[in-house]
């Protein structure tokens, strides 16, 4: 049986073929927040980030310039600097390129330790643009950013937080680095960003998971981290505005057993089952999906979701989906028809 891909949530930068600052100019603080010290820097300098960053031709040397001022003493030359150059690489493919060429990735991530949390948000804004050249995100790595952009994501600023998990978002698409990050500890923040978080911030948050589940030993770190409550709470307020990539995260925790037992425990099928029978179809295809990866090795699972009433929804999303989508259902639904029954072999899903 041909097995459906889910790939990756709704507004990932990936599904959507754009990045988070071509999607949104605002959601990564992409400017200093009234009142802040960033802010009051002065008009001039203002003013003349404005003009470099919208200069077709600035020099080299003003580049160069401005990343010898991120190792100023003064913290006022840093941080016009730093504002500079996130502001010429924000819209600019050929910026973010030639600021990491001229030798701006090390001095930048060196912010990001900065005593000064304006500098720190400055920075893990600057790195986070500079990383959608993907060009940069090995150098980024190679720099050390990924243990400071955790350490941002436990203390830093909420903008600063929500930027540092955009950019472990861009880092965890180099291959092999997930589970690298995933071992430097930026799961455990992440799910406290996803449950506590400002809206923007659980959003950012669940799509840095979703990558970072990518990787199989990750999935056990989230589930320890108690992934699996914040994302049913999501799944189930409609006013969350998550309701969808809470879904997809989910489904990508599921595949393995951890997973599965967590959202047990924590009432995940009763909300998967009212998904599969009143939500969106997205939704009712993932949660579809979610609730064969919990049935398919468990006849207790089984029993558990016929209780809930599972099997007329499944019939009428069978009836009214794509193939690919009819036969998962009505993989599903034999499944639940003979809950008792042990060692069925079926087709594991995969991700």
């Amino acid at each position: 049986m041909e097995l459906m891909v889910i790939e990756s949530p709704p507004e990932c930068p990936r599904y959507m073929g754009r990045s988070y600052s071509d999607y949104n100019s605002d959601r990564c603080g992409e400017f200093p927040l009234a009142g802040s010290p960033s802010a009051s820097a002065g008009g001039a300098s203002t003013l003349r980030c404005l003009l470099v960053s919208s200069a077709a031709d600035y020099s080299d040397e003003v580049v160069r310039g401005l990343i010898s001022d991120l190792d100023s003493p003064s913290v006022e030359s840093q941080r016009r600097a730093v504002m500079e150059l996130r502001h010429l690489a924000k819209h600019s493919p050929e910026n973010r390129f030639r600021i990491a060429r001229a030798g701006a990735v090390a001095p930048l991530v060196s912010l990001l330790s900065h005593p000064d949390p304006q500098l720190q948000e400055h920075g893990v804004t600057a790195i986070l643009n500079l990383s959608l050249c993907d060009e940069n995100k090995g150098p980024i790595a190679a720099a050390g950013a990924v243990r400071h952009l955790v350490r941002i994501l436990r203390c830093g600023t909420p903008a600063a937080r929500e930027n540092a998990a955009c950019a472990i978002l861009r880092l965890a698409q180099l291959d092999d680095l997930g589970a690298a990050i995933g071992r430097s500890g930026a799961i455990p923040p992440l799910v406290a960003l996803l449950e506590i978080g400002s809206s923007r911030g659980k959003k950012d948050a669940a799509t840095a998971l979703f990558a970072l589940l990518a990787a199989k030993e990750n999935k056990a770190r989230a589930v320890e981290a108690g992934v699996v409550r914040p994302l049913l709470d999501l799944m189930a307020d409609p006013e969350s505005g998550m309701v969808d990539k809470a879904a997809y995260v989910l489904h990508r925790v599921l595949s393995g057993p951890e997973g599965q037992a967590s959202a047990v425990d924590e009432g995940g099928v009763p909300v998967l089952v009212e998904m599969v029978e009143v939500g969106s179809q997205r939704q009712k295809e993932v949660a579809m999906l979610s609730l064969l990866e919990i049935c398919e090795e468990s006849a207790a699972y089984r029993k558990m979701v016929v209780r809930e009433g599972a099997i007329p929804p499944l019939v009428a999303l069978s009836q009214s989906s794509s193939r690919k989508t009819k036969d998962k259902a009505e993989a599903l639904i034999e499944l639940l028809r003979q809950p008792t029954t042990p060692g069925i072999n079926r087709p594991k899903a995969m991700e």
